[in-house]
């Protein structure tokens, strides 16, 4: 039999899903799937943090427009951990457009179309060991990953 699994991830209840007063509801998600908060933080996201964050996506015709909606309001980061917990928080979170994600997933039962901007999509996930371990690094300094 394998061993277990065990991650670390980064999580964000981006600005739309604070300012919507969803941050409970993810959380509450969050417990229900199993998975332990490491760190849990409210907080202004700055202009050189997101460019760390948002480094690979730099020069892309949605850079500009996602950092401004990174500082628009609070966000609130966390670090989960669990058993497969990169691969399961991007399931619980849904496709990234609220539109097509499922039913029963954070952005199909929480998310908004906003136009097409699929930034305004209440929760950001990280999508490997290695960029967890980037972002976690990124947001919580202090934290040993």
């Amino acid at each position: 039999m394998s061993q277990p699994s065990i991650e670390r991830t980064l999580v964000l209840v981006k600005p739309d899903g604070v300012r919507r007063g969803l941050t409970g509801e993810v959380l509450r998600r969050i417990e229900a799937k199993g998975y332990r908060f490491v760190a849990l933080e409210l907080r202004e996201a700055t202009a050189d943090l997101l460019a760390d964050h948002y480094a690979e996506h730099a020069g892309k015709p949605f850079y500009d427009a996602l950092v401004e909606f990174m500082l628009s309001g609070p966000v609130a980061a966390m670090v989960l951990e669990g058993e497969r917990c990169i691969e399961g928080f991007r399931s619980l979170a849904g496709a990234t457009d609220p539109t097509v994600a499922a039913p029963g997933t954070i952005r199909g039962d929480l998310g908004r179309d906003w136009g097409g901007s699929v930034q305004q999509n209440i929760v950001h996930g990280s999508d490997s060991p290695e960029s967890a371990a980037r972002e976690i690094k990124i947001w919580f300094a202090a934290l040993d990953a």
